[in-house]
């Protein structure tokens, strides 16, 4: 359970600013989400750690699934969702971080999306999960790369205390009893970086600066794409992955 001054840090979080920055990167989310999903069409979807509905919105606009529920740790990030009058959510309700109110297999789908990273007891959560649903998609931010000593402060001033990388996160699914179904890696966009650059940090807007970021882009995803998915997943800011529980669960001594 989440201690008090977490659950109060949390409670308030989730404002009406920066509305148009959560948009944009949940666009992209959402849009993994739909990709590694394409093999399964659940008709129930959890999604846990659902900030303020940012990704159940594009979800909810492209009729992903016909029923969409919402579980968050932030009051202020539930009256959010609800206030977005989402046509096929059905429920949006307060939890405690780690025991989901439901009943064992309640849905065919969990999204945890941006949230895993936060997680202090990362298997206590994850084996809820597998409780709960059939299927879970799971998107976590590649943080863990080349010179990451020097920005251990930034990543803990987001509040993430966890680092993954594909391989490290599949380990850690596979030895929970979860089947990888499919994944990708995932860059940030230009669209993203032009606003965190323009409108987040303030930089003064040129076009040596648009053409820098877009050509950085095409470059590494060039690369990518002829040297393989080692090299797609060095560039990656994201890695995406749908999972099903196992029939044969791996035991922890």
């Amino acid at each position: 359970m989440l201690t008090e001054n977490l659950k109060s840090a949390y409670d308030n979080f989730y404002t009406n600013t920066d509305t148009a920055w959560r948009m944009l990167g949940a666009k992209y989310k959402a849009q993994n989400i739909v990709e590694v999903c394409k093999s399964i069409t659940p008709r129930t979807v959890l999604e846990v750690g659902a900030g303020d509905g940012s990704i159940l919105h594009y979800l909810d606009e492209w009729d992903f699934a016909p029923e969409l529920h919402a579980v968050e740790i932030a009051q202020s990030g539930v009256d959010l969702i609800l206030n977005r009058k989402l046509q096929h959510l059905k429920t949006a309700q307060i939890f405690d971080g780690y025991v989901l109110p439901f009943e064992d297999n309640s849905f065919e789908l969990i999204v945890l999306a941006h949230v895993l990273e936060h997680v202090e007891h990362e298997r206590i959560l994850l084996r809820e999960l597998k409780r709960v649903a059939k299927y879970v998609v799971i998107e976590v931010p590649k943080d863990y790369r080349f010179g990451i000593d020097n920005r251990m402060k930034h990543f803990l001033d987001y509040g993430h205390i966890n680092m993954y990388t594909p391989t490290s996160l599949k380990f850690l699914l596979k030895s929970e009893g979860f089947e990888i179904i499919t994944d990708k890696v995932s860059m940030t966009t230009p669209e993203v970086n032009f606003f965190n650059e323009f409108i987040n940090k303030k930089v003064v807007k040129s076009l040596s600066k648009q053409l820098k970021i877009n050509a950085e882009y095409l470059i590494k995803k060039t690369l990518g794409n002829l040297l393989g998915i080692k090299k797609r997943e060095q560039f990656a800011n994201a890695y995406t992955v749908l999972t099903k529980k196992s029939d044969h669960d791996i035991k922890i001594f």
